[in-house]
């Protein structure tokens, strides 16, 4: 039997090992869908990942499907239901956090050529980074780039998006690739990126 070599953040959980095998590395350009991601990076702030993955479709339906122009109109009675809510991380000050980060995802959109999307991917010049970690230790929390998403976002006005969030972030959609060498995906990850958007 062949034995498959990934990275061991997923251990042996079935979800988390389909998550690694499938999406984290995958270069995302879609706007929408990035915000989406950083909002449940957001959220796993203080948490594991594994967290919020078991909880994702649920915050997809409670956040509707992370449409920001319907998130930018949350008022307090959306607080409430979202507070009232099992089935997310009931964080006050990240579900308020989140209708902020929506308001200024479209105000991004409206104001900046490419949106959204080509302001995050600016950081590592358009194209995905190939790294070249043998070990999991040798991987950073943040750099340079992180750090420097962190501030731009927050300068226009976004919240929960430290530099190790947005490292976390840059990684799981494939604006470096972060798996180990001898991981199965990789060179898959490698082919993947090389593409253009």
């Amino acid at each position: 039997m062949t034995t498959i070599h990934r990275c061991c953040w997923p251990g042996e959980d079935p979800l988390y090992c389909a998550y690694h095998d499938e999406e984290w590395g995958v270069p995302v350009y879609e706007s929408r869908a990035l915000f989406e991601k950083l909002i449940l990076d957001g959220f796993q702030a203080g948490l594991s990942w594994i967290t919020i993955l078991r909880r994702r479709d649920h915050f997809i339906r409670a956040f509707d499907g992370f449409d920001p122009r319907i998130i930018a109109a949350y008022d307090e009675k959306d607080i409430e239901r979202l507070m009232q809510d099992p089935g997310i991380i009931r964080n006050r000050q990240k579900i308020m956090a989140t209708i902020k980060n929506a308001r200024a995802y479209l105000a991004i959109e409206e104001k900046q050529e490419g949106g959204f999307a080509d302001l995050l991917w600016s950081f590592t010049d358009g194209k995905p980074r190939q790294n070249e970690w043998r070990e999991d230790h040798q991987i950073p929390a943040e750099t340079a780039e992180s750090r420097a998403m962190s501030k731009a976002l927050k300068e226009r006005g976004f919240g929960f998006c430290g530099p190790t969030i947005c490292y976390a972030f840059m990684q799981a959609v494939g604006m470096v690739n972060d798996h180990v060498t001898d991981c199965f995906r990789y060179e898959e990850i490698r082919r993947l990126s090389s593409g253009t958007r």
